[in-house]
């Protein structure tokens, strides 16, 4: 077993105590790692502060086991978002059987590159912002980490708003006066709108406030918690409907070809990827947590083709069963309870999928801005400022008032996600094919011109160069095909499907060829002291690894 958070996982002549500056601890202060113990980052003399603060410092003790990770993944699926899209690919027109193939690829590839991403930060202790430092330097790690910031500050104002809809249904159910609180708006929402948008606001930062140890236990009961509402309502659904009235195909019109179908099946993959690319470059602020790469692989496999599949099925069995019962096809779930109309129905569906969306909110959208933002200034910015300062943001941006236009989010956030693609081959092929999987994790924190990622005055010449060359490719692969298509000189707008496809091999390959041709990463001894090797099922002794506790 490990010594208490606060007992040093090193000998003082290893790790000198840090500055006493650092050691003041107030109940939320910057000392805390990402709202745990004190002590739980090692942060040593050697750290420039400018590169430090505990919340992105290595962790003494990582001791999440697979069901956290799991339930992670519980958290992230379990959304309203994830309840439309599984049912919306059971719309497209293909044959059941072939939904069910398109769902095995997608997750399973979803699986593959959440697995990638895993590693480093598992094997080092940091996340995605750090880790990124020995590929991009120490200080260009922060252009990923801006550009990955303001897409979940864009979708953490829209799943708020989404969730506060939903409240909004509850609000009318039970209060029918908040009626007369529709009518007044400001800023493009009704005064309703806003209540709800608040008490979910506030709420959301209260869970994230209290740390990473609270929210591990807040999505350890959330994913579960959404399974029960789900397995009820199905049970329910079915035997209003009857067995017989239950079709796994919600798509009309003529079935496809087999020839016809396999464009479609393909597209299906790719929304399946798509949908998860957030997640997914954003999991190595969790599986930092894991205590073993081991358990992060096996809570990925329980969390990914698992528990997806089980719930798209879930889904379809509940969308499938409002037709013979409400008259009509429904898949948006909190339209489903309202229409069940018994109070009970609906103050617990609603509170559910709230929790559900506030689930994946605070994973998806919350965590990762909080510790790209605490990247760019770790002295000026924790993380608990980092998250406020992107739930901030997203209240700046009036969600509301964009979400439902669809040239906003093409061009916006078309822009913004496409960008995704590119950053993840930069990872993949610097910490994997480049690096070896061998990481300085002192040198991280150095600014010293001799630190082994400083690069050009802290910038890797060639990921700068890759981010702007992929991501323009697959920008202009998410955001032309549409515009062409309207002006009539070219319909290819089945690209724009793969934008992340295209960004992430350009990127992958651009990346590699670049630093074949000028090498910037270095290629470590993995028995040399301070360096993750993570080709090693027992990582080389790095000084902030301390045996894990839990299982």
């Amino acid at each position: 077993m490990t010594a208490p958070h606060d007992t040093p996982a090193v000998t003082p002549t290893d790790a000198p105590p840090p500055p006493a500056a650092a050691l003041a601890a107030s109940p939320h202060d910057l000392v805390q790692a990402a709202g745990m113990p004190v002590g739980a980052g090692e942060i040593k003399a050697t750290y420039d502060p400018r590169l430090t603060n505990e919340d992105l410092a290595p962790l003494k003790k990582q001791t999440w086991s697979s069901y956290n990770i799991f339930a992670f993944w519980m958290s992230d699926v379990h959304s309203v978002g994830g309840y439309v899209t599984a049912g919306s690919l059971f719309a497209l027109g293909i044959a059941s059987w072939q939904v069910l193939v398109a769902l095995v690829v997608g997750i399973v590839i979803v699986q593959v590159f959440c697995n990638l991403v895993a590693k480093p930060s598992q094997k080092t202790g940091v996340p995605y912002p750090v880790i990124n430092r020995a590929i991009f330097g120490v200080l260009g790690a922060n252009i990923p980490a801006v550009i990955r910031g303001l897409i979940a500050v864009a979708w953490y104002g829209v799943q708020t708003f989404l969730a506060s809809e939903a409240l909004n249904i509850i609000f009318l159910k039970f209060l029918p006066g908040s009626a007369a609180l529709l009518e007044p708006s400001f800023l493009g929402l009704s005064a309703l709108g806003w209540i709800s948008y608040a008490i979910l606001w506030v709420a959301q930062a209260a869970v994230f406030w209290n740390g990473m140890e609270t929210i591990r236990r807040f999505i350890d009961w959330a994913g579960p918690a959404v399974y029960v509402v789900m397995i009820v309502l199905a049970v329910y659904l079915v035997s209003e409907a009857g067995w017989s009235n239950i079709s796994l195909s919600l798509s009309s019109g003529p079935p496809m070809t087999f020839a016809a179908s396999i464009p479609v099946m393909l597209s299906a993959i790719a929304l399946v990827v798509s949908y998860f690319a957030g997640p997914m470059l954003n999991f190595g602020d969790f599986s930092r947590y894991g205590h073993s790469f081991a358990a992060v692989k096996k809570g990925n496999f329980l969390g990914l083709p698992v528990n997806f599949l089980f719930f798209s099925l879930l889904t379809v069995v509940c969308a499938s069963a409002t037709v013979p019962v409400f008259g009509e096809l429904m898949t948006d779930p909190i339209k489903t309870v309202e229409a069940i109309d018994t109070p009970f129905a609906i103050l617990l569906g609603g509170l559910t999928f709230v929790t559900a969306t506030v689930g994946i909110n605070i994973v998806a959208n919350f965590i990762s801005p909080a510790f790209d933002f605490s990247n760019v200034s770790p002295q000026r910015i924790s993380w608990r400022t980092g998250g406020m300062i992107a739930a901030v943001g997203s209240v700046i941006l009036t969600p509301w008032n964009w979400y439902a236009n669809d040239d906003a989010i093409h061009y916006t956030l078309g822009v913004l996600g496409a960008l995704i693609g590119p950053l993840f081959g930069i990872l993949i092929a610097g910490y994997y094919v480049i690096g070896k999987q061998r990481v300085h994790v002192d040198d991280m924190f150095t600014m010293a011109p001799t630190g082994r990622y400083w690069y050009t005055r802290g910038y890797n010449r060639n990921a700068v160069a890759t981010v702007v060359g992929a991501g323009l490719v697959a920008v202009a692969a998410a955001v032309l095909p549409k515009p062409l298509a309207a002006l009539g000189l070219l319909d290819v707008q089945w690209i724009a499907s793969y934008s992340w496809f295209i960004g992430c091999g350009v990127g992958f390959a651009m990346f590699v060829w670049l630093e074949r041709r000028n090498p910037q990463i270095p290629v470590l001894d993995g028995s040399e002291a301070h360096v993750s090797d993570g080709t090693q099922d027992t990582p080389a002794v790095v000084s902030h690894h301390a045996e894990p506790t839990g299982s």
